[in-house]
């Protein structure tokens, strides 16, 4: 597909918000996309409903009902950003790249799936029992949608998630676990004045975590502890009763889940603050991205079809999360950064390298060639 033409199909889905809460937007982006592979002809498209507070996911397949794929390709058609910012920024070229919420993470994927398959050949496209999956919550560590991921991903020989590449062009075969925890304090309030040694404050037994926290960060072994959100009490001469605290945990080791997770009981266990009372909820966790011998050969794939187009192919280990964390946690041979050359993910800056899209898009209808072959 011509860039030009790319551009023109991703122009409406940069110019629509579709946060992760924002079930309404993110059911625009599912119902351009079913317009879209209905046009195309030869599809069967799928809507699953997930929870309430998300909308909805696609599942789109060259075959009815089928119960094995050759291969599964992945994209999110969620976004990290609030409504009202697609109005705000919306879809831009200046010179040699595009700019727009979500133009990189992922709609740009989402698209080059899209436009690679409505250039597939037939009579390769026959050989092969292909899926689409696009869930609707990845940016919220696909609470909702993981059981049917993964679901959907056991029936595939392999797993092709179509995030940007990386910006020097490499594709990605590991990423970082992650998990995300919701840390509650539950105090005591007194008059900071009249008796402030009644009270109990949450707020200082959650500034003692932070600190204990921070001393378990191994940064030369890939495990951060980021205390990056907090908030707590209710005025300045209030003891206060209440803090919670976000905690983001990042490792290469799946191990050191476990290991974080019995320290974060161990904590609760025996608050720094007596009368103070600690709750910890997990509200997403992922595994790390592992390699095993299926997708080292997934990768030799991938660099055959790369050295057919004249594309050279680098892999990039990187510490942000994907679903194919999950998927490669069970055992499925899985790549990433299928998607075009994208950067600035979660900012203003995000931005999609327009001479990009054409090699990116050859890339992925040969691997898909490879595959049938």
């Amino acid at each position: 597909m011509k860039k030009e033409t790319f551009l023109e199909h991703l122009k409406p889905f940069i110019n629509t918000d579709c946060g992760s809460y924002q079930p309404a937007g993110v059911g625009k982006i599912a119902d351009m996309l079913t317009e879209k592979y209905t046009a195309l002809g030869g599809w069967h498209i799928k809507r699953q409903h997930l929870h309430d507070e998300v909308g909805p996911g696609l599942l789109i397949t060259n075959r009815e009902n089928p119960d094995h794929y050759d291969v599964l390709l992945v994209g999110h058609i969620d976004t990290v950003f609030p409504e009202g910012t697609a109005a705000a920024r919306p879809f831009k070229v200046e010179g040699d790249r595009a700019y727009g919420p979500g133009v990189a993470d992922m709609k740009n994927g989402v698209i080059a799936i899209y436009a690679a398959l409505s250039e597939l050949d037939p009579a390769v496209r026959d050989k092969l029992s292909i899926g689409i999956l696009h869930n609707p919550d990845e940016e919220i560590g696909s609470i909702h949608s993981d059981p049917w991921l993964l679901a959907e991903a056991k029936k595939a020989d392999r797993v092709l998630v179509c995030e940007s590449a990386r910006a020097d062009g490499s594709l990605v075969n590991r990423r970082k676990g992650n998990a995300t925890f919701i840390i509650t304090y539950h105090g005591v309030a007194s008059h900071a004045g009249n008796d402030p040694e009644k009270g109990r404050s949450a707020v200082l037994e959650m500034a003692h975590w932070t600190v204990e926290l921070a001393k378990h960060n191994d940064y030369a072994n890939g495990t951060s502890l980021n205390v990056g959100q907090v908030k707590g009490g209710s005025a300045s001469n209030v003891v206060p009763d209440s803090a919670e605290a976000v905690l983001d945990l990042r490792f290469w080791d799946n191990s050191k889940y476990d290991e974080i997770r019995a320290l974060l009981d161990r904590l609760a266990a025996k608050p720094f603050v007596d009368g103070v009372r600690v709750e910890i909820r997990v509200k997403s966790q992922k595994p790390a991205m592992v390699m095993n011998e299926g997708t080292e050969q997934l990768m030799q794939l991938v660099e055959k079809a790369g050295k057919k187009i004249g594309l050279p192919i680098t892999w990039q280990a990187v510490g942000g999360g994907s679903d194919a964390n999950t998927t490669s946690a069970h055992g499925i041979p899985s790549l990433d950064g299928f998607g075009p050359i994208g950067a600035g993910f979660h900012s203003e800056k995000e931005y999609l390298e327009i001479e990009s899209i054409e090699p990116r898009v050859a890339l992925l209808k040969a691997v898909l060639e490879e595959i049938a072959s």
